[in-house]
């Protein structure tokens, strides 16, 4: 779902829903239904439930207004995620207790949902598709953001499992010569942020307005795991300078030495993901950082997070379709170009940023307006996308978020600095 100016023609929007739909159903295709009924934390959900709840979105928020009867009445309460406009639903951190209905029933109603979506796509009178068209597009959307989900919180369960699980074996990659640290200038001023009136985008994104920058630089690359091998080895976890009094206070109450599914052992680092315990390459992204690690990283290496208006103002002169996301190995890698790079994927950037709204901010009406508004606090932007990222799913303008404490996350950060006084 890329950021394009020109409303999707009903054939193309037609391939793009069978394209997502399809793309979910592949992530899930290599788990067991007791995998899929996984829960790990209150934070993250069954695959089931996310492969049911993007189906619920559809159902609940387009086939029911257009009179279809749903599939099962108890699914409206079942999958509704918080939605208070819609109703009732189920504890959050409870979901893992939802045996029933089963994986096989939840591919069933997948199917039905989608023979009646594309039954409706395509019967549509022009004025009527038109109309539909923008919600269509934010349930593809949505439906992307929990593919993401699926692998961050399966990788989540699967680190907790004493035989750690494989989900996908590792694929070989590219192993390029390190680029030497380097930052690229950009010389601020007046700039425009956020998405336009045109085209597919979040209501977070918008609307477009301006911004003033002050001259700063960007480091081109994000923060490497030699960076955070050298953090940890000089005492990074043990200096309180380095963190802010909250991180730090996390640091010592759960006894911290590394970032999440990371170890670091006779000089050993290793990370766990997707296809087991790896050991990184030196000058790959680092990865797992909670927003407090990622501030205490950014100042050891003598720089500091970027504003997401820097972030973005850099990032609008790359293309968002290149970059290493979840087509790719499912981990981050090193890049071979030089200059400012891997602005989009390989790992969220971290950015100092609260999650607020923009000047004139409008959440749409209805239930479908509490997607994004109503979590606009105590929560840091995030951009770019990851390698669990679909390609074609982030842009510029886009605005992920989450709480400074979130370590289950494929987040990393790229270092800003304001420009050396002549």
């Amino acid at each position: 779902m890329a950021d394009n100016d020109a409303p999707p023609s009903r054939d193309n929007l037609l391939a793009a829903y069978q394209q997502v739909r399809d793309a979910t159903e592949a992530f899930a295709a290599d788990l067991t239904a007791e995998d899929q009924q996984l829960q790990s934390m209150a934070s993250t959900s069954p695959t089931k439930w996310h492969r049911a709840h993007t189906t619920w979105f559809f159902e609940t928020f387009i086939l029911d207004a257009a009179g279809v009867a749903p599939f099962d009445e108890r699914f409206r309460f079942l999958y509704n995620s918080y939605y208070e406009g819609v109703g009732a639903q189920p504890v959050r951190a409870e979901r893992g207790l939802v045996s029933r209905p089963s994986a096989e029933e939840v591919t069933r109603y997948r199917a039905a949902v989608d023979a009646e979506m594309q039954t409706l796509m395509r019967t549509l009178d022009s004025a009527a598709f038109e109309r539909l068209t923008p919600l269509i597009q934010l349930g593809l959307a949505h439906e992307q953001q929990h593919q993401e989900l699926i692998l961050t919180d399966l990788l989540h369960a699967f680190a907790q499992s004493p035989i750690k699980p494989v989900y996908r074996a590792r694929r070989e990659r590219v192993v390029p010569a390190p680029q030497a640290r380097g930052f690229h200038p950009f010389e601020g001023g007046l700039v425009e942020i956020g998405a336009g009136p045109e085209g597919f985008a979040f209501d977070n994104e918008r609307p477009r307005h301006r911004v003033f920058l002050e001259p700063f630089e960007l480091a081109h690359t994000p923060a490497t795991v030699g960076e955070l091998r050298a953090f940890i080895e000089e005492g990074g976890y043990s200096t309180p300078s380095l963190w802010l009094s909250e991180g730090f206070a996390q640091v010592r109450n759960g006894k911290l030495d590394a970032p999440a599914y990371t170890e670091l052992r006779d000089g050993t680092l290793r990370v766990f993901g997707l296809s087991g315990w790896e050991e990184p390459q030196e000058h790959e992204p680092a990865r797992f950082l909670d927003f407090w690690e990622a501030e205490a990283l950014a100042r050891f290496l003598g720089g500091r997070l970027p504003t997401e208006m820097e972030w973005e103002h850099a990032a609008s002169f790359a293309d968002e379709h290149v970059g290493n996301f979840a087509d790719g190995p499912l981990t981050p890698t090193a890049s071979e170009a030089s200059g400012l790079v891997q602005l989009f994927g390989d790992v969220w950037e971290w950015t100092r940023s609260a999650y607020s709204p923009y000047p004139g901010f409008e959440s749409a009406a209805g239930a479908v307006g509490e997607y994004n508004g109503k979590f606009m606090a105590q929560q840091f932007v995030l951009r770019g996308g990851s390698c669990f990222t679909p390609r074609g799913h982030v842009r510029a303008s886009y605005r992920n978020f989450w709480p400074p404490d979130t370590r289950f996350q494929m987040t990393g950060v790229r270092i800003a600095r304001c420009p050396k006084r002549s």
